[in-house]
Parts: C-alpha cells; structure tokens; sequence
C-alpha cells in the first residue's frame, strides 16, 4: 500500500504562531491580557489612553516629560486637511462609517509629509498623526450625514472628551469623559487579532503605515471581527421590546439558543474564561445605567448572562463566557455614541495598537519575523494529467 501523507489543516491560522512580539499577550485559559507586561486592569485604572498609546508605541511608560510631550504632539496633529472635508462632502450620506474611514485612511496619507520615510523615529510622528485623525473623520462623518458642519477640536480636552466633543456637539462630564478614556484603553491592543495580522501583513511588503492601517479598517470592517458590540445592543434593544420583565429572560436565552442562534456577545477565539476587559466594562455599565436612568439595561444584561452561561453549561459548553463586546454596547450608547458608531470607536483605540506593531514588523530583528509574510495553500483543483490541463480550442470543448 501506498504511504499516505496526512495534511493538518489550519484552518484561518488558528493555532499557528507566525511572529514573535513583545507589545501584547494573552493567556485565555485565566483570563489575562498584557501590554507590554502590564496588566490591563491596572492600566485601566491607573493609566490613561493618552499614556497607553505611548507605552504601546515605545515599550516603555513615560517618564521625564515624555506624555506631556507626546499629548501635546498628538494635540497639534487633530486638524483633518481641508481637502478630505470637501472629499467627504461628496460621499453618499448612507455610506456607512467604516467605509469612510477606510476611504479616508489614504487620504491622509496623501497628505503625509513623511509618508515614504521609513525611520524608526518617523513612522513613530505619523502614529501620533493617526492616533490624533481618526476620531476627527469619525466625528466628522457622522455629523456631516446628519446635515451638521465638522466641529473644530477643542484643545483643552482631553484625547477622550474632545472625540465625544466633536461627535456630539455637547462636552463630555468629566465622569463620562474618563469612562471613554478607560474604553480607549481596554481595546488599544489585543495580539495578533485579524486586523493587526491586516496590518503587519501589509507593511512586511514594505509598504506604508497608512497602507497597513487601511487593511486594518478593511478587516475590522467584517461582521466576524468588528461590530458584535453594536450586536449585543440591538440584541438589548430586542429583549426590551420582547420581554415585559427581568425574569423571562431565561427562556427567551433559552429558546434562542434551542434554535441554534448565537447570544452575542459571549464567546471568544482566546478567551476560554471571561475576558478580563469584560469585568471592567461591566461595573462601568451598571454604574452609567444608574447615572443615565437605565438601569434596567445592566438588569437584563446580568440575567442574559447568567441565564447564558447555565444553557451553555448544560450543553458540555462551560468555557463560553463574556467577552469585551457584552457590556461595552450599552456602555456607549448611554454614552450618546450611535450603534453603527461602535465599529469606528473600536479603530479609534485599535489604531495605537496597529501603529505599535506596524512600527515592530517593520523594526525588529531580522531573526524575529518573516522578512515577508508568505504562506502556502493546498492546491485541490483540476490537474487534467500530471502536468496540467491542455488548451482546447473553443470549438472543440465539450
């Protein structure tokens, strides 16, 4: 008999290690997530985005005027160019967010002093330039299909309080304000999630940051990566409308999961525990229903959850449990952020975390990475013999 060659097929690259990094780390057996060691629950209430961005772009915290530094270049660099204004005053008004802003990504590139001028030191300015525009075309957008005039930055808030700012019209409190801040942070970096393997597959062509950038929004644009926060808020929005109270909830669980449809939020590729962003967001949610006056929000939430987890338990399926996305729908819509917001919300943290690795893909050692992301795929088409098919004229083809 024939020796048989058996073929492991790793499907999506999941299990497959293709780089080395030193920005992030997981461990979704218990539940932890680092940024360059620290742990996020203590960046979450310790530090700010503004300081995370930093630690994610330089691999260390800031020291010596080092943040004052860099949030005041990041301060300096809010202004859009005129030209993407008039550009985006063009576009359809129902084009969805994500693909104006991957529409725009280019733009600002374009516009980039330093766009082809691959330092260390550069590509570093133009993070700081993305970190700073991204929620200015988010803000920008969204006002602007609603018939409204973009609204300059005001530079005396905050990165976090200035977004709001721009995208509602009102200025934050400053408990809000920090609340957004501490989102920021919790979704700034995550690994090689698919957007940032967009990213770092981009750039080892040797292509620019803006390039590899604009592949993330690409990927975070799909419905499998970005956008299940947004889900789990029409999915509350739902419940409110189909259950008259908290304690029906079991068996509307039940009958969703009984008809093989998915209860979003819970769930995740790593996390086979809670994800630690989860508990975060999920103090924040209680906390902000009581202060908007929807408190029944965090009430159904809970019991979708409890009821969610002893459905899947019962099913032999104990490792799902709530991801980053559960809480943090509610979290922003009682922030005045519209659902189909949440998707460039989510860019507008990611963004430090693709420039990070962006700048490590393109800066580290030679023996730590691939000089060009090449995989192979096995081919299962057509052979018509053992050196390929014949062309046949069209008359002769059966």
């Amino acid at each position: 008999m024939a020796e048989q060659t058996v073929r492991v097929k790793n499907i999506g690259l999941r299990g497959v290690t293709v780089a080395d990094t030193k920005i992030s780390y997981i461990d979704g057996e218990n539940g932890v997530l680092l940024y360059r060691g620290y742990r996020i629950e203590e960046l979450a209430e310790h530090s700010t985005f503004m300081e995370t961005a930093f630690l994610l772009l330089n691999g260390h915290l800031p020291k010596d005027g080092e943040l004052e530094r860099f949030e005041r270049q990041v301060v300096q660099a809010r202004e859009i160019p005129e030209f993407i204004i008039e550009s985006m005053e063009k576009f359809p008004k129902q084009a969805d967010p994500m693909d104006v802003l991957q529409a725009s990504i280019p733009m600002l590139g374009i516009a980039e002093q330093e766009l082809n001028e691959e330092t260390r030191e550069a590509n570093v300015r133009k993070a700081i330039r993305l970190i700073a525009r991204v929620p200015a075309v988010v803000a920008a957008w969204h006002r602007m299909r609603n018939g409204d005039k973009p609204l300059p930055p005001d530079n005396a808030l905050s990165h976090a309080a200035n977004f709001l700012w721009q995208l509602t019209g009102k200025k934050p409190d400053s408990e809000i304000a920090h609340d957004f801040d501490v989102c920021l942070v919790l979704h700034a970096d995550h690994t090689f999630n698919a957007s940032t393997f967009a990213c770092r597959e981009v750039v080892s062509t040797g292509a620019h940051m803006y390039a590899g950038v604009t592949a993330g929004v690409g990927a975070l644009s799909g419905p499998l990566h970005g956008g299940a926060n947004a889900r789990v808020m029409q999915m509350l929005l739902e419940v409110e409308k189909e259950v008259k109270s908290k304690d029906e909830i079991a068996r509307w669980v039940n009958g969703k999961i009984q008809k093989g449809e998915k209860i979003m939020g819970m769930g995740h590729a790593v996390y086979k525990t809670i994800d630690p962003r989860a508990k975060i967001l999920k103090v924040m949610s209680k906390r902000l229903g009581k202060k908007m006056g929807r408190d029944h929000w965090y009430e159904y939430l809970t019991a979708i959850e409890e009821a969610g987890y002893k459905e899947f338990e019962a099913r032999g399926k104990s490792n799902i449990r709530t991801n980053v996305d559960f809480y943090s729908g509610s979290v922003y819509t009682l922030m005045g952020i519209p659902i189909d917001i949440m998707t460039p919300v989510f860019a507008i943290s990611r963004v430090a975390g693709w420039c990070a690795h962006v700048i490590e893909e393109k800066f580290a050692e030679a023996q730590e990475k691939p000089a060009l992301y090449r995989p192979e795929a096995e081919y299962i088409g057509h052979y018509c013999g053992e050196i390929g098919c014949s062309y046949e004229p069209m008359e002769e083809r059966k």
